[in-house]
């Protein structure tokens, strides 16, 4: 709308306004619903966030820091298909308020929003994949003058880009999943309530999982490279934090490969970033992570890092941490011992470079200032 119309008309109507449109608000999905709801901190703009499934949530609605939060408490089924309905629900919002422009997350999002006459999208994609489908394509393909992409990292952006190469490349581009650095904080427990909580001995050397208990996880591997570790250092502990339907069948791969009483699965636990200072060490190996939250929660804590070295997991630790390749399990031992090994200093220093890291490239204020410059944002900067 341009300045000269707003001013004209009633100061309701001259607000500048956002809709963010969300399939739903289960983790992580109310904290990205937080993280995008930030970008606008201190502008002109409010933020209306649109939850399409999901019961109404005080407690939701209060965490994501919008200034308007809508569910309109689809379920997931209803949103199968053609989701004519949910087109109906979005349209009826936008007829009634203005907005500049919609950040949309997930395909379902960005479908349902690109399906508003004159409503620019910005459309975050979390995971890989997402626009591998023929009819997706030829969708996306349709909407390219009023749509633009963001992968949550460089990783996804490329495969963004190797699924649309039609798309205009310079709006296929990155922005970072961030941390609210001081928040976090703030919530964590210290080293000795976090072990007592969690039960573990104070005298152990923990390395820590967190994650679903699911093949993209392969905590399979983990397992073998501790297995070899433990060998050499009988007080080293392994702590899985998570469920899924590899449970079982880990636990009896635990059991075979002698570690059983060294490995303990917890389970889900809420929260469990606030624990995190009850760990030594932090090992992510995951099949083509396409972000790693979790890192950026164990980087807080100041832990020492091995990360398996696709997707986007080796952006995020860059040089802070060590890295090595899908499924080597003797790598990942190799790199275990070092994280036992790490001198306090070191550990220090470590814990000072990745903290530096997290506030010059995932925190709210750097992803922010990042968002901001963006070519296709910049015409709403003004």
């Amino acid at each position: 709308m341009p300045d000269e119309i707003r001013e004209s008309l009633p100061k309701s109507v001259q607000e500048k306004w956002v809709l963010q449109l969300c399939h739903g608000y289960g983790m992580p999905f109310h904290d990205v619903a937080r993280q995008y709801a930030a970008l606008f901190a201190g502008t002109e703009y409010k933020v209306c966030t649109v939850f399409l499934t999901g019961k109404k949530n005080e407690q939701v609605a209060k965490f994501v820091g919008s200034d308007d939060v809508v569910f309109l408490e689809n379920t997931s089924k209803d949103i199968r298909g053609l989701k004519l309905k949910q087109i109906r629900q979005v349209r009826e919002l936008c007829s009634k308020r203005h907005y500049e422009f919609c950040i949309a997350h997930r395909f379902k999002s960005v479908y349902i929003a690109t399906h508003v006459a004159n409503l620019f999208v910005m459309g975050v994609q979390h995971a890989f994949g997402g626009y591998q489908r023929w009819g997706r394509k030829f969708y996306i393909q349709r909407q390219k003058k009023n749509l633009a992409l963001m992968g949550v990292s460089n990783a996804v952006r490329d495969d963004i880009r190797s699924c649309l190469p039609k798309f205009p490349q310079e709006n296929i581009v990155t922005l970072y999943n961030r941390i609210d650095i001081q928040q976090q904080k703030s919530g964590l427990l210290d080293r000795e309530e976090a072990r007592r909580e969690l039960n573990l001995p104070d005298d152990a050397f923990v390395f820590a999982n967190v994650g679903r208990l699911h093949p993209d996880k392969d905590q399979s591997t983990l397992l073998k490279a501790f297995a070899d570790v433990s060998k050499k250092y009988p007080k080293a502990l392994l702590v899985i934090v998570g469920k899924g339907r590899l449970e079982e069948s880990l636990k009896a791969e635990a059991k075979a490969l002698g570690i059983e009483e060294q490995t303990r699965f917890t389970g889900v636990v809420p929260e469990a970033s606030k624990y995190f200072q009850a760990f030594d060490g932090y090992i992510l190996t995951s099949d083509h992570e396409p972000f790693g939250m979790v890192l950026l929660e164990a980087m807080l804590a100041g832990l020492p890092i091995a990360a398996c070295n696709t997707g986007g997991a080796s952006e995020v630790v860059c040089n802070t941490g060590i890295t090595f390749e899908l499924g080597d399990f003797a790598e990942l031992a190799r790199a275990m011992e070092k994280i036992l090994n790490i001198t306090d200093e070191e550990r220090r220093v470590a814990a000072q470079a990745m903290e530096q890291r997290l506030i010059s490239h995932f925190s709210d204020e750097a992803v922010r200032e990042a968002f901001w410059q963006l070519p296709f944002v910049q015409p709403f900067s003004g």
